[in-house]
Order: C-alpha cells, then sequence, then structure tokens
C-alpha cells in the first residue's frame, strides 16, 4: 500500500502569501499550496551523488539537472531551483501549477535508476472568519460561521476553552459551519476554519435570549414544564410555580439573609429583657437602707425630798437630767416595745 503524505509545514500569513513545504521524496506524496503563495518542494536528498535527473509534469520535461549543474528550465522567473539541497521554489502559486509532477534519476551512462511522484493541490487560503447569530423562537441560538473564498474549509468549535457537548448543542455539530445552542448556553464561543494550507479562528461572546425553564402549575391547574421568555412570563400561579432558572437561588438567599437578621434581633431582645429582670430582682432583695439610730426614751419625775417641804417657787428648784443615748438598731427589723420606759432619778440640789 503506497503512502499519502499530506505535508503542512508553516503559515507566513495571508497578505505576502502563504508558504508551505513539501517532502516530494516519498512516492504519490500529497502535496499543497496556497493560492499566491510559496510551495517548497524536496525532490531529492541533500548533497545527492546522483548524476542526472529530470522533472515531468504531465509527460513534459520542465527541470533537467547533471552533476548539479542545470541544463533545462522550462519552469520561468517563478521556479526556483538549488541544486545544493535539492529543493525547488515555486513562487505566485496559480491553479495551473496543480497536478501531478514526476522525478527520474539516470546514472553517468543515462541509464534510470528510479522514478517517484507528487500530486500538488492549489488551495485558496482561510483569509477571514465570519460569525452571524440569532435567537430562535424558543430561546435557542443559531450560529454560522463562514469564510469568504476559502477552498475545503474545515469547521471546529469551542466554548469558554472546551469542545461542544451534546448537552450544549440543540442541532448540527462540532464540525459544521452551522449549529444550534440550547437555552442555557452562554460564554465565549470561538470558531475555527482551516483547510490544508492555512487557518484562522473567530471569537465572540454569546449570552442567552432572555428564556428561563418553568416548571409549575397554572391558573386552571394544568402542569407547566417549558422555556418561556422571562419578560412574557404569565403563565403560573407565582404561589405554586416553581421555575428553575437562576433567580430562584437568589431570592432563596434573600429570604434566609432576612430570617437570619430577625432571629438576630429576637436573641438580642430577650437578652436584654433577661438582663434587665435580673437587675430589678436583685435590688429587690437588698434590704432597705433604714435609721441606724433608734430612740430611746426616758421619763423624767419630780418629786418631794424625804424630810423636807418642796419648796413652790420653780425658780429655787433644780432638775438633774438622766443621759439619753442613742444605740445601734440591728439589721434585723425589731419592733420596739409601746410599754417599756426608762426612768431616771432625779434629785433636787440646794
Amino acid at each position: 500500500m503506497e503512502a499519502v503524505v499530506g505535508l503542512l509545514v508553516m503559515l507566513l500569513g495571508v497578505s505576502h502569501g502563504v508558504e508551505t513545504h513539501c517532502d516530494g521524496r516519498q512516492n504519490t506524496a500529497q502535496c499543497f499550496g496556497a493560492l499566491g503563495g510559496t510551495l517548497v518542494l524536496q525532490l531529492i536528498n541533500k548533497d545527492s551523488e546522483i548524476h542526472q535527473y529530470k522533472c515531468f509534469k504531465g509527460g513534459t520535461v520542465i527541470l533537467q539537472v547533471r552533476k548539479n549543474s542545470i541544463e533545462n528550465n522550462m519552469l520561468g522567473d517563478r521556479f526556483i531551483f538549488t541544486p545544493s539541497d535539492g529543493t525547488v521554489r515555486i513562487n505566485n502559486l496559480s491553479s495551473t501549477d496543480a497536478g501531478e509532477y514526476k522525478v527520474e534519476t539516470f546514472n553517468s551512462e543515462g541509464k534510470s535508476l528510479g522514478s517517484w511522484s507528487q500530486q500538488l493541490t492549489i488551495q485558496a487560503p482561510v483569509s477571514s472568519v465570519l460569525l452571524v447569530h440569532e435567537c430562535l423562537s424558543h430561546g435557542e441560538r443559531k450560529v454560522s460561521c463562514s469564510s469568504e473564498g476559502a477552498d475545503s474549509p474545515q469547521y471546529s468549535w469551542t466554548l469558554d476553552g472546551h469542545n461542544l457537548t451534546d448537552s450544549e448543542l440543540l442541532g448540527g455539530n462540532t464540525e459544521t459551519n452551522i449549529i444550534t445552542l440550547k437555552q442555557h448556553v452562554s460564554g465565549r464561543l470561538v470558531c475555527s476554519v482551516r483547510n490544508d494550507v492555512s487557518s484562522c479562528s473567530k471569537e465572540e461572546t454569546v449570552c442567552t435570549c432572555g428564556f428561563i425553564f418553568i416548571n409549575c402549575t397554572s391558573a386552571n391547574g394544568t402542569r407547566i414544564s417549558q422555556w418561556v421568555f422571562e419578560a412574557n412570563s404569565t403563565l403560573c400561579i407565582e404561589a405554586t410555580a416553581s421555575p428553575t432558572n437562576t433567580a430562584l437561588p437568589r431570592d432563596v438567599g434573600i429570604l434566609t439573609t432576612t430570617a437570619c437578621v430577625l432571629a438576630a434581633l429576637v436573641l438580642l431582645l430577650v437578652v436584654g429583657v433577661s438582663v434587665v429582670c435580673a437587675q430589678k430582682k436583685k435590688r429587690k432583695n437588698k434590704p432597705k437602707e433604714e435609721d441606724n439610730q433608734e430612740l430611746t426614751y426616758s421619763e423624767v419625775r419630780i418629786g418631794p425630798r424625804p424630810g423636807r417641804q418642796m419648796k413652790q417657787r420653780a425658780e429655787e428648784e433644780g432638775v438633774e437630767y438622766g443621759e439619753v443615748k442613742f444605740s445601734r438598731r440591728p439589721r434585723h427589723n425589731v419592733e420596739p416595745a409601746t410599754d417599756e420606759c426608762i426612768y431616771a432619778k432625779v434629785r433636787r440640789e440646794k
């Protein structure tokens, strides 16, 4: 089985032409050249000691070399042959350059040593990529990718750096130029276009078409599970609807935060009331400060001295008073007896 080799070595740029390399030493090698670009074709080994070789195209000799010297060159100025490395350089490729090329070698006696052939294909390079997308009636997004003038373009798609999966694709596949994204898909979408001589890509950020998935009960009791436009979502009873969209977690988060704040306020209120009650109870149990002193009363009486007549004049009478003392009252409450009296001895002095 003969080997078929396709070689794409380098891309220099579309504006100045694309340069490709091909190893023509392999029999039936498949070579590609970019329209308007340059092809470097390896015909024989470097520093080959082959005495003579010829290059044919369609049965016509276009190049003849003997002892590394060019004897016949029908290629013109666009073809540059370098005997030292056995390569031929074809500039400004055109569609007429496509076809089969054959190399045949000879010894010094002119006897054929062997031959091999190459197939050259000329392609228009990928110059630019255009992305066009639109929203469909049920929230899907249709995206088309194109490259004007490119021959045999091949397409590939990525989303946020990874290949598109079946869960993201509603129609098409990653090797077609038109795909349909499901309603929930958004991110950095890249379309890459290539052929055998060049490649190019286009990146664009896509978002959803504003649809949400609802799973709820309608006003007439019908169960609804479908994608609807969010701005016109009036099919469900709000109390029983359970939409599966990103708005639900946010509402739950707000309710949870509110509940936590209320619980914290109630806890602070309970703690504050407990502290106030404890302070009031402490003050109630503390014994009241009462008068630290109590009065001790004494009853003073004046009586006649035995053996003598009491004088009637008040100015002549002398009175001696008893001492009145104040004592500390004990902490416990003791009611003083109402019928107790302290008497003082009174005597008259002359």
